[in-house]
């Protein structure tokens, strides 16, 4: 039952004794019929009243056939007590009513009690209801688990063999510190895991603790901060006591960037009340008494805005570095994650492994959980590689929207659009190689030009970045061959986004201008150091800057032009199958019969030759340029990035004879 629930039940139970105790004061007079004085004097003289019982000028009786009635003595009548003796009337009298000293209180306080009542519900329900109360500000938000409670160990945690290094000497110290104690050593107080986001740090420090059989404290580092001063450091304070009780114990603080920020910075010198945590937290760590048995790991993901303090040795001394695993971690996760779910033969870990380069680990769960997802779809009995293909592609690259309409001349820009990535990616050195082209619509995008890197790549050189500026280019290129400057579409905006952040960085990061050389010129990737920059420097960054778009540009330009009948071929591939692979793409670069996706039906078949769509696309009967050997470095397509008409010179030359063409 969730709180509200729990809160609505409250207060109407609240409401019914309320409306219970009112209704209780008049449930006698209720059942009473009331009459007039004048008919209670002739009942009296024609003797139907039995007793009465008089209360000021309050009087209730009862007639001989047992029926209850109530009247008002309008003033005083003297004569009717006698004339009630006179007619055998029984006459009681009620004594004045003797209210109790505790009695009176309650009820003249009883409005004030009902306030402080409401007030102490609320206040709990502010502070979470824990423990001790509405006044229970300062007590520790930790959550405690047992040694037993915790099933997680080292061999549910893959792909960082070097961090699972490091911290197992921890687990030594809690199973046996004698041994670490002789030789005079000490077991670091703190251990920072640091990393991106979903490398595993909180199931790392699980493991710690499921290794080393130790109870575990988890808390959030947004846990310590509340509204009033002084309530985090209160419970820094009661969290560490619970924790000597415990000992050997770990306490675990995820997001320590939360409460942990460095001291003094920003407007106003800092909050108050997250400085005075941060102070406590520190004295805790490491202050005048020690807390032998406890050790405290901590997880960021943004180690450089944390208080040098806070990782001086004698704190967090220890920062281990959960990083992105590799081909090999990536393999031993998903062989962690493949154990829950029933799989088909063709399903390799190694080739899944290869696949996904970049992948964290909580990328590389979902990758398996959208695998199984996909194949209770279809109602199959085991997972194949078939569904993991389409998870992969739903992560990178968005789910399938097929009830978008898109016209047959929306299609056709966009197969133009991709094909012309694809093909200059094929003929450009050093790129990655291409996994797919699709023309469907895939997230945000209306096609998607999927390239799938051989290997986990750790940086990138100048070659390699070129070409990357020249493939972003190659979709806009090829709608301008195609359909005229005049029609080209908006669809290339992220690709310029794209190209012109890889050349700007190229300028003021990298070091790749020769004007300028490697001089650090920006403060991050989006802000240029202006204020130490004069406005002739400003001019040639971005003289240099157009000069690596415009020389790729050119190269891209160049490479479309000598392969337009490729061009027009992969457009007709794509507006049949709608989606081709590597495999395909090799047959269309070669100039020779595509062949059919590897799913095709004999009904896909017919629906393609009702179509308008050619059934064959065959460019060996095609007037076109020599054959291009892949093989060969000195590819006929290739631009010699070495001449001096790639300058800015010649592209302002190119530019003019566009114009006079146009003319």
């Amino acid at each position: 039952m969730n709180d509200m629930a729990k809160n609505l039940i409250l207060w109407l139970v609240i409401a019914v004794v309320l409306m219970s105790l009112f209704q209780g004061f008049g449930k006698d007079d209720a059942k009473r019929s009331k009459i007039d004085y004048t008919t209670f004097v002739k009942e009296i003289s024609g003797g139907q009243v039995q007793q009465v019982q008089i209360d000021g000028e309050v009087v209730k009786g009862i007639r001989n056939n047992q029926t209850p009635f109530v009247t008002y003595i309008p003033s005083p009548d003297l004569d009717l007590l006698n004339d009630l003796i006179k007619n055998n009337v029984k006459v009681e009298g009620t004594p004045p009513e003797e209210t109790s000293f505790l009695t009176s209180i309650f009820v003249s306080w009883f409005p004030m009690l009902l306030l402080i009542g409401v007030w102490v519900f609320f206040m709990r329900n502010m502070q979470g209801g824990g423990k001790g109360g509405a006044m229970s500000f300062g007590k520790s938000k930790a959550k405690l688990m047992g040694e037993d409670q915790i099933k997680t160990t080292f061999a549910d945690v893959a792909g960082c063999d070097e961090a699972k290094e490091d911290v197992k000497e921890l687990v030594d110290y809690l199973k046996d510190s004698t041994k670490f104690q002789k030789l005079g050593g000490r077991i670091p107080t703190g251990v920072l895991l640091v990393g991106p986001p979903g490398t595993g740090k909180t199931l790392l420090a699980k493991a710690i603790a499921g290794e080393a059989k130790v109870p575990f404290f988890s808390i959030s580092g947004s846990d310590f901060v509340e509204m009033f001063v002084g309530v985090g450091a209160s419970r820094v304070r009661d969290m560490f006591e619970q924790a000597k009780k415990s000992a050997p114990c770990i306490i675990f603080i995820d997001e320590i960037d939360a409460v942990g920020r460095q001291r003094g910075a920003g407007t106003g010198g800092g909050n108050d009340e997250r400085e005075q945590t941060l102070n406590q937290m520190l004295v805790e760590l490491d202050g005048f008494e020690g807390n032998e048995g406890i050790i405290v790991v901590a997880a960021t993901n943004r180690p450089d805005v944390l208080d040098p303090a806070l990782l001086r040795p004698g704190r967090f001394d220890r920062q281990v570095v959960v990083s992105l695993p590799d081909v090999r971690g990536r393999e031993q996760i998903l062989n962690v994650h493949m154990r829950k779910i029933p799989l088909s033969d063709d399903v390799k870990a190694n080739v899944l492994a290869r696949g996904t380069p970049g992948f964290s680990g909580a990328d590389l769960a979902n990758l398996v959980n959208e695998a199984a997802l996909f194949a209770a779809r279809s109602n199959k009995r085991t997972v194949n590689a078939e569904d993991f293909e389409q998870a992969r592609d739903k992560i990178l690259m968005g789910a399938e929207r097929r009830s978008l309409v898109m016209t047959e001349k929306d299609k056709e820009s966009t197969a133009y659009h991709e094909a012309g990535h694809a093909i200059v990616a094929k003929l450009v050195p050093q790129h990655h190689p291409i996994h797919k082209v699709t023309i469907i619509p895939r997230g945000r995008s209306l096609g998607v030009t999927q390239f799938l890197p051989e290997g986990d790549q750790i940086s990138q050189n100048r070659t390699e970045l070129e070409s990357s500026i020249s493939v972003a280019y190659g979709g806009r290129i090829a709608e301008e061959l195609i359909y005229g400057l005049d029609k080209v579409s908006t669809g290339a905006s992220q690709d310029i986004k794209q190209a012109s952040a890889i050349a700007r960085a190229m300028v003021t990061e990298w070091g790749f201008s020769e004007k300028l050389g490697p001089i650090l010129l920006t403060v991050d990737s989006n802000t240029l150091r202006s204020n130490l920059l004069s406005p002739e420097t400003g001019r040639i960054i971005d003289d240099e800057v157009k000069f690596f778009i415009d020389k790729n540009y050119q190269r891209a330009e160049k490479i479309l032009t000598d392969n337009i009948d490729i061009l027009h071929a992969m457009k007709d591939a794509l507006m049949k199958y709608e989606t081709i692979d590597t495999t395909q793409v090799d047959d269309l670069m070669a100039r020779v019969v595509v062949r059919p996706p590897s799913d095709w039906t004999e009904e896909d078949s017919v629906k393609a030759e009702a179509s308008d769509k050619p059934s064959d696309i065959d460019l060996s009967k095609k007037d076109k340029p020599s054959d291009i050997d892949l093989s060969k470095e000195d590819k006929s397509s290739e631009v010699d990035l070495s001449k001096d008409d790639t300058t800015a010179e010649a592209v302002d030359k190119r530019s003019e004879d566009e114009k006079d063409k146009d003319k």
